[in-house]
């Protein structure tokens, strides 16, 4: 069951206005479905769906974009871009773990963590970066294992602890880890925070069957909680939206889009078979 996971950013009718906004910052990208309550777009290969779902949620740190960049140049660049209208929560400088970082929050709410790359991996990439706070502090291994269990194929490439002599000795300080082809990061994040994970970035996990779909949702639900129209949380408080690969054909249908949305409302777990009858 190799599907990809993608961020969904809730908004309130800015949708197309920040879609336009992160592919003018990333070569390379553009959007690539639109209507009145989604945009679907890419930024360096990576999916994103902007929903325009009102005033009900709100975009925090808690799941941030962590860009990893080639040069100090390009860095620079990117952070100016994004920075138009945000707000600086680290500013750009050099740090221990990178020549040039900083962690950003734009003009919709967004925030990212834009660095010198420190990885591996070649090139400019975007991960969505996990930071466990409160209630949740401690637990981003947990999370990582508890992850890797439901997705197939996955990996964790690097875990780095605090240290020893560090009062958050054993605490996840940096993670790297990959859920089917999606690379992420998952962090501690330790002191007092105002913010923690909601719905105002989930991640979505599209599904070719109804075998998949019923995988994921009784998997990621175990400890956690149902909510409507595919959305759940799992026991740390993310939420996920597992949805049919064929939703976006049914509903950019002219005749059938406004029948499978009343469909979708009624239920929690979604249905293929129900959603193609309607």
């Amino acid at each position: 069951m190799d599907k990809p996971v993608y961020p969904c950013l809730w908004f309130d009718g800015q949708a197309r206005a920040a879609a336009e906004f992160y592919c003018s910052a990333f070569e390379g990208s553009g959007i690539e479905s639109d209507n009145s309550i989604v945009v679907t777009f890419r930024l360096n290969g990576l999916t994103f769906m902007g929903l325009n779902g009102g005033p009900i949620f709100k975009i925090n740190p808690s799941v941030s974009m962590f860009v990893d960049c080639e040069t100090v140049s390009e860095t620079t660049r990117i952070w100016n871009y994004l920075l138009e209208g945000g707000k600086v929560m680290m500013p750009l400088d050099k740090y221990p773990w990178s020549e040039c970082y900083g962690w950003l929050e734009d003009k919709f709410g967004l925030t990212w963590q834009i660095s010198v790359s420190g990885s591996e991996i070649p090139g400019k990439i975007i991960r969505p970066s996990l930071l466990f706070t409160g209630k949740q502090f401690g637990r981003a291994k947990e999370a990582i294992d508890f992850y890797c269990s439901v997705f197939t194929p996955s990996t964790a490439e690097m875990l780095a602890y605090f240290p020893e002599e560090d009062e958050n000795a054993g605490k996840l300080m940096y993670s790297e880890f990959t859920l089917n082809t999606t690379r992420l990061i998952a962090m501690d994040g330790p002191g007092q925070h105002d913010f923690t994970f909601n719905e105002g970035i989930s991640l979505v996990v599209s599904c070719e069957t109804q075998e998949e779909i019923d995988h994921y949702w009784t998997r990621l639900t175990d400890g956690g909680e149902e909510s409507r129209c595919g959305w759940l949380r799992d026991r740390f408080g993310v939420s996920w939206q597992i949805v049919p690969s064929i939703l976006g054909g049914l509903m950019s249908d002219p005749e059938k889009g406004g029948r499978v949305m009343q469909e979708i409302m009624k239920m929690r777990k979604l249905d293929i078979a129900s959603l193609q009858k309607a």
